[in-house]
């Protein structure tokens, strides 16, 4: 087992950087809305779709081989990034703006039934052009490199590990040191207020659901390139243990949002592997789920603002 512990924190690490950047989009939305976006996971599901899509034309094009790999990956990345782009825009334009003042139970049913309806959505258009919905991404990286015995890392992973921390700090950079971050800020802060220093509100929304599910669409083909095979159902586990990232960082928090991931990522791997060294294989890896929630509910009976959030207490 100790011998084990440096490539289970790589693997760790490399899961917890894929929740984390699905975490941000569910606590950017509910950091402005303070609603929970269950449809982000499916927003997950079809950048991973769109960026497998985008490797298996270049494939079948004849110059999957004759691009660089790196390159490859970021061009199917931008796709999947600019296509759950627009489909963020387009849901919370369709199913979420018209309901934005209802009650908080109905915007909520409505991500149900958005989430529903792009699995099957995806399913059938892939049942229709492929007659097979389960998909598997082309390999683009296929050597791996030694560090040491027993510590053998692909090299997808350091690109992976490389565009995610990218990705993250430039995330961080933006809310914090942009105009639009800040008008981000004052709008989850107050927008009756916001609106009245003439911010907009609507434009604010829009662009926060953009950026959460670009950011879902790069999470989606990062998985996709990792562990290679894709269904219309990927998104449903991986997007609940995402939003327990969020809530283990402090739902509406960012930075909290990528130490939720990274931590449950590497808790996880760690917690799968001991449980199948305690019981010498006969429970394992198929039991690994079940930590993200153990974990949840630890964390919500002891700190139920999250590791850097705060309880806010309701003024009355």
């Amino acid at each position: 087992m100790l011998k084990m512990i440096p490539q289970l924190l790589v693997d760790g690490l490399t899961l917890g950087l894929v929740y984390a950047i699905v975490a941000l989009g569910y606590t950017m939305v509910y950091g402005i809305l303070e609603f929970i976006n269950f449809a982000h996971s499916e927003i997950f599901m079809v950048g991973a779709f769109a960026g497998t899509e985008v490797l298996l034309f270049a494939q079948s094009a004849g110059v999957l081989g004759s691009i660089p790999a790196p390159l490859a990956l970021i061009i199917a990345l931008l796709i999947a990034m600019l296509i759950s782009g627009t489909l963020g825009v387009f849901i919370e334009r369709v199913a979420y703006k018209p309901i934005r003042n209802a009650p908080k139970l109905i915007p909520f049913i409505s991500a149900i039934g958005v989430s529903f309806f792009l699995q099957d959505f995806v399913r059938l258009i892939e049942g229709l052009a492929r007659n097979a919905f389960y998909l598997t991404t082309p390999t683009i990286f296929s050597s791996n490199i030694k560090i040491s015995n027993g510590l053998n890392i692909p090299v997808k992973v350091f690109y992976i590990a490389i565009i995610a921390v990218v990705i993250m700090v430039g995330l961080n950079l933006f809310i914090s040191k942009t105009k639009w971050g800040k008008a981000m800020r004052a709008v989850a802060q107050d927008q009756s207020t916001s609106s009245l220093m003439s911010i907009n509100v609507d434009k604010v929304i829009s662009l926060t659901f953009l950026i959460g599910a670009a950011l879902g669409g790069a999470a989606g083909t990062m998985f996709a390139v990792q562990y290679s095979l894709v269904d219309p159902y990927i998104g449903f586990i991986l997007g609940m243990k995402a939003f327990t990232a969020a809530v283990l960082g402090g739902i509406g928090n960012i930075p909290g949002a990528m130490l939720g991931g990274v931590l449950l990522g590497v808790i996880e791997t760690f917690a799968s592997a001991s449980l199948g060294a305690l019981t010498h294989g006969v429970l394992g890896a198929e039991y690994k789920d079940i930590f993200a929630f153990v974990i949840l509910i630890i964390l919500l009976l002891f700190k139920p603002g999250g590791l850097l959030g705060q309880t806010v207490g309701e003024k009355v």
